[in-house]
This record gives C-alpha cells, structure tokens and sequence, in this order.
C-alpha cells in the first residue's frame, strides 16, 4: 500500500518526469527497502556532518534535475577517505549544470546486481534480476518476471541465471544472503504494482548483496505525467 509520503514524493516530481536519487532512496526506505545510510548535502558542512557519523570512505553524488546520467558528467566519486576530499567532491560538482547539492552516502560492498522494473504494455509490470559489474554488458546475464513474485520465484530467477552459482558461493565464495534479497526483491515488486499507473521504469544498478545485506546502492525511477490520487 502506497502511504501519503510515498504519493507526495511522486507527485511532486510528475512534471520533471524523473526521480532525484536522494528521493528515490527516500521512497524506497518507506517501502522497507534497505538502502545505504544517506545525506543530501547542501553545504560542505553538512556533507562532514554525516562523515562524523558514518565514518570513511564514503561515495558522493551530482544531484541535478538537468542530470539524470551522473557518471556521464564526472558526478559520482568513490572512495572518499577525507573531509578534504569531500569538500574537493562538493566544489567540483558545484560546477554542474542544474546543481542543487550532493548525495553523500556509506559505501557498501558485496556482490552487484541489476534489479529493474518496466511497465510492459502487454503484460503490465515486469522485474529483471542480473549479474552486475563490468561484463553485465558483454553476458547480459538477466532474467525476468511478471509481478507479483514470492520466495519461490526469487529463487527460480536466481537459478535461471548463468551467474547465479556466484550467488550461492561458487568454489569457496561468500554467498549472498537470499534471505535479504528475497525480501528485496518481492518488497520492490510490491512497490511496483502499486505504482504500475504512474511510473515507465525504474533501474537499482548496482544493488550490492553481501552475506549479511542487499542494499539499493543506485537508483533511477523514470515516472509517466498522471497525478496519484
């Protein structure tokens, strides 16, 4: 069930027809979605604010409503160990076009994931689960399904996939924790269906899965121009 923050937030970005990421993630933490610990810095002060509380390294982000492709523009940072570093990362992306301050976030680790959604017109809303990192371009190792799924399927998606042996701790690996991703993924596809009139697509790339944790690392949420009611 969609709650009066989850319509709010949506509504309000109708008309730029995409979802900031620090809204995204916002939204997504309604949900029940584990997303890492987040602040969106106006001011290089509040960025070391949240560095005191969560500690180095840390990622940092553009957040513009002219850029919706950060990496594109130089506009995601990683590995920031230092408040200099993060006070360089703020000036730099100052300079961006549209710029309206910076997402700082907790770094997370584990095995990436491509989790998506689209609004097929034919069959309505459609999740697609893959193996992430540098070669999801070259096996476009992915599998897909109609919503609503349960555990069942989550683990049916998992074992159509090639990589999906990595998941389970191939030779020696650490396996992901399919509890957490279980919970992810039918939590998402929940999402999803209750916002199946209002929103084309939305990509968690990465979505990082350790033993312990599946965190929406990356998220994008292209909307359509209907008002929720």
């Amino acid at each position: 069930m969609l709650n009066k923050e989850i319509i709010e937030i949506v509504n309000n970005f109708k008309k730029t027809g995409w979802m900031p990421e620090p809204e995204a993630k916002r939204l997504f933490a309604m949900a029940g979605l584990d997303i890492p610990g987040f602040a969106w810095a106006h001011t290089p002060e509040k960025a070391f604010r949240f560095a005191d509380q969560t500690g180095f390294p840390l990622v940092a982000k553009v957040v513009s409503p002219r850029i919706i492709h950060k990496s594109d523009v130089g506009g995601v940072i990683t590995g920031i160990d230092s408040k200099d570093k993060l006070e360089m990362a703020y000036h730099a992306f100052s300079k961006l076009d549209g710029f309206d301050g910076m997402l700082v976030e907790e770094t997370v680790t584990g095995q990436e994931l491509i989790v998506g959604a689209k609004i097929d017109y034919q069959f309505g809303p459609v999740i697609l689960l893959g193996i992430g990192g540098t070669g999801v371009e070259i096996y476009q190792d992915v599998t897909m399904r109609m919503t609503p799924i349960d555990k069942g399927d989550v683990i049916s998606m998992i074992d159509s996939l090639k990589g999906g042996k990595i998941l389970r701790g191939f030779r020696g690996g650490e396996p992901v924790n399919l509890d957490a991703l279980t919970l992810l993924l039918s939590g998402f596809s929940s999402l999803v269906t209750d916002l199946e009139e209002h929103i084309q697509s939305i990509d968690l790339n990465p979505v990082m899965c350790s033993g312990k944790r599946c965190v929406i690392a990356d998220a994008r949420i292209i909307l359509n121009g209907t008002n929720l009611a």
